[in-house]
C-alpha cells in the first residue's frame, strides 16, 4: 500500500471497530477501554474571574478543600477510573502547577506504559501560545499520534467533582459515537457561562451553543438548562481530522465549544452523557469554581455535616501532594483566651492560639493569634492572622500577614477601599493589598 492510499483511514476505522467489537464481549470491557484511552487535561487557563487568586498561578493550581489543588480532582478521577496515560497541557503562570504535579503525582509506572506528562506550550507546530482549547490539543498532535490511543478523553482542569469516566467511555462505544460530551443540569440563570446542549430521546446532540445570552431551557424544566462539563470523549482519528480542519479554517478561535463541536452536530454521531450519581441516579456533584463567590461557596459547603462532596470517601480518594507538617494545635484555655474551632476544617500545621474559629476552612500552616475571631472564612496556607482581628466572610490568600486589630467583612464600603469585594459580599485579601511584596522583585 502506498503512503497516501485514500483507503488508509477506512482501514484504520475498520480495525478500530473490529477491536472494539472484540472488547465488548470481554468481562474486562470497561477496563480495556480505559487502558487504551489517553486523557488530556486542559490546565493552561488564567481564570481571570477568580481575580487576584490567579494573579500568580493558573486556575487549576488554586488551593481547594484544605489541602488539595483544583487539578487534583481530574487527576484523581483519571487514576481511579483506570486511565493511566495522562497529559497536562499548561500555559499561563504554570510554575506552581508544574511543581505540584512533580512533587505529588510521580505515582505511575512507565514500565506499564503509564505516565503523567506535562505539555507546556512549546511551539511544536506554531510559533505562538495556545490560541484556544482545540489549538492546545492540535499543537500536540505529534505526541498524541505517538501514544496512539483508541480514544482521547479531554478534560477541563478547573472543575471540582468525582467521576468514573469508564461508564462514559462504555456509552460512547455502545452508541458508536465519534464524540461524546459530558453534561449536567444547572440553573438557567447560571447557564450563560457554559455551552448549552439540546438532545433528542436517544441523547444525540441536536444543538450546541457556546455561552449564549439567553440559554435554552430543558423541555421538562424551564428553570434549568443542560450544559457541557468540558468533558469530551473522541475517537482518535476523528479528533485528529477535525483539529486539522479547524486549524486551517480562517476566522476560527480554535475552541472546542465555539468552533469544533457546533460544526459536527449535523453530520456526525455526537452524543451527550448525562452525569448522574450511579447509586441514586440523581444529579451528581459538580462545581465550576470560576468566580470568587463560587470558590468561597464550594469551600464552605465542605464544612457541612454531610456535604455533597465527600472528601473522606475511601472508595474514591482524592490524591494530592501533602507537605510534612505537625498536627494542628489549639492552645490556651482561659476564660477570655481560649483556642478553639467549631463547625470548621483545620488542616495540619495550624496553630489556633487563644482565638476562636467558626464555620471556616483553614489550610495548612495557618496561625491565628490571641483574641482573634474568624467566621465563614477560607484561609489559604501560611497565613498569619494577628491579635484581636475580626475576619468574616472572607478569603485570605496564601502567605498574607494580617496586622493586629484588622477588621475584614464588617463594612463593605471600607473593605472595598483596600480589598476586592465580590458581588455577593465575599472579601478577597492578598498580600499586595496590604503592601506585602510577596511576589514582586522590588
Amino acid at each position: 500500500m502506498v503512503a497516501n492510499d485514500p483507503l488508509d483511514p477506512l482501514k484504520h476505522k475498520f480495525e478500530r471497530v473490529s477491536l472494539l467489537a472484540k472488547m465488548a464481549h470481554s468481562p474486562r470491557f470497561v477496563s480495556q477501554l480505559t487502558k487504551h484511552t489517553l486523557a488530556l487535561i486542559l490546565a493552561g487557563g488564567r481564570g481571570s474571574r477568580l481575580q487576584h487568586l490567579t494573579q500568580w498561578r493558573a486556575k487549576p493550581a488554586v488551593p481547594f478543600g484544605g489541602q488539595f489543588r483544583i487539578i487534583d480532582f481530574p487527576l484523581s478521577n483519571c487514576v481511579n477510573s483506570g486511565i493511566r496515560q495522562i497529559g497536562i497541557l499548561t500555559q499561563y503562570k504554570a510554575h506552581s502547577l508544574i511543581r505540584h504535579v512533580q512533587c505529588g503525582w510521580p505515582i505511575l509506572n512507565g514500565e506499564f506504559s503509564e505516565f503523567i506528562e506535562l505539555l507546556p506550550a512549546q511551539q511544536r507546530l506554531e510559533g505562538g501560545w495556545y490560541l484556544g482549547t482545540a489549538d492546545a490539543v492540535y499543537q500536540n498532535l505529534d505526541i498524541l499520534r505517538g501514544h496512539n490511543p483508541s480514544h482521547v478523553l479531554i478534560l477541563a482542569g478547573d472543575h471540582i467533582y468525582k467521576m468514573d469516566y469508564g461508564p462514559m467511555l462504555a456509552q460512547h462505544v455502545a452508541h458508536q459515537a465519534e464524540l461524546t460530551v459530558g453534561c449536567i443540569e444547572v440553573p438557567r440563570s447560571e447557564a450563560h457561562a457554559f455551552g448549552i446542549i439540546s438532545i433528542d430521546d436517544q441523547h444525540r446532540i441536536v444543538s450546541f451553543t457556546e455561552k449564549p445570552d439567553h440559554p435554552a431551557p430543558l423541555p421538562d424544566n424551564p428553570e434549568k438548562s443542560l450544559v457541557s462539563m468540558g468533558i469530551y470523549v473522541f475517537n482518535t482519528e476523528f479528533l485528529i481530522q477535525h483539529l486539522i480542519e479547524d486549524a486551517d479554517r480562517p476566522g476560527s478561535s480554535h475552541d472546542f465549544g465555539k468552533d469544533v463541536i457546533p460544526r459536527l452536530i449535523d453530520h456526525d454521531p455526537i452524543y451527550a452523557y448525562p452525569f448522574r450519581d450511579h447509586g441514586s441516579h440523581q444529579q451528581a456533584y459538580w462545581r465550576d469554581v470560576g468566580t470568587v463567590d463560587a470558590y468561597w461557596k464550594a469551600n464552605q459547603e465542605l464544612i457541612g455535616v454531610t456535604p455533597e462532596l465527600n472528601l473522606y470517601d475511601k472508595e474514591w480518594p482524592i490524591r494530592t501532594f501533602t507537605i510534612q507538617t505537625p498536627p494542628a494545635k489549639f492552645v490556651f484555655d482561659d476564660p477570655h483566651r481560649r483556642g478553639m474551632a467549631v463547625d470548621s476544617m483545620v488542616s495540619s500545621g495550624c496553630i489556633v492560639s487563644g482565638a476562636f474559629i467558626k464555620h471556616s476552612l483553614l489550610f495548612n500552616d495557618v496561625t491565628v493569634n490571641e483574641g482573634s475571631v474568624v467566621k465563614d472564612a477560607v484561609v489559604l496556607p501560611e497565613v498569619n492572622i494577628g491579635r484581636n482581628c475580626r475576619v468574616t466572610r472572607a478569603i485570605i490568600e496564601k502567605r498574607t500577614r494580617l496586622p493586629d486589630n484588622t477588621v475584614i467583612g464588617n463594612d463593605p464600603l471600607e473593605d472595598a477601599k483596600r480589598f476586592y469585594v465580590s458581588p455577593q459580599g465575599v472579601v478577597l485579601v492578598v498580600p499586595e493589598m496590604l503592601g506585602q511584596r510577596t511576589h514582586h522583585a522590588r
